[in-house]
C-alpha cells in the first residue's frame, strides 16, 4: 500500500468552504490509534509579481478532541465580541506553558498543531 492510499484512509469526513480568494477545509481524520482529530486548512490564491503567475499558500492547524471545548469556547467568544462589541465575562485566556500540554513539538500548543 503506497503512502497516498494510506493517507486517504485516514480521512473520514471533508468539507470545503469558498470565501473570496480563500478556501477553508475542514477534514476529520483518524490516527492509527483510532483517535479522531480535525485538520483546519486555509488556502489563499496569491499573485507572484516576479513570475507573473498565481500560486496557492496553504496553512494548516490540527485540533485534537480533548481541546474541542476550549477551542469552541474561544471561537464563540471572539465571534460574539465582533458581533456585539461586548467582552465576555470570563474570556478564555490560556498561556502557552500549560503542564497539560502533552505534545512534545514546539509548534503544538494545547493540542493545536501549527505545523504546515
Amino acid at each position: 500500500m503506497d503512502f497516498n492510499s494510506n493517507r486517504q484512509k485516514e480521512e473520514l469526513y471533508s468539507q470545503s468552504i469558498s470565501a473570496g480568494k480563500r478556501k477553508y477545509f475542514f477534514d476529520v481524520k483518524e490516527t492509527r490509534g483510532g483517535d479522531k482529530f480535525i485538520v483546519i486548512a486555509e488556502s489563499r490564491k496569491i499573485f507572484d509579481n516576479n513570475t507573473g503567475s498565481f500560486y496557492f499558500e496553504k496553512n494548516k492547524m490540527f485540533l485534537y478532541k480533548e481541546d474541542f471545548e476550549k477551542f469552541q469556547r474561544g471561537l464563540t467568544n471572539a465571534i460574539n465580541f465582533i458581533e456585539t462589541g461586548i467582552i465576555p465575562e470570563e474570556p478564555e485566556t490560556d498561556d502557552f506553558s500549560h503542564a497539560d500540554n502533552h505534545h512534545d513539538d514546539e509548534n503544538v500548543i494545547d493540542g493545536i498543531d501549527f505545523n504546515i
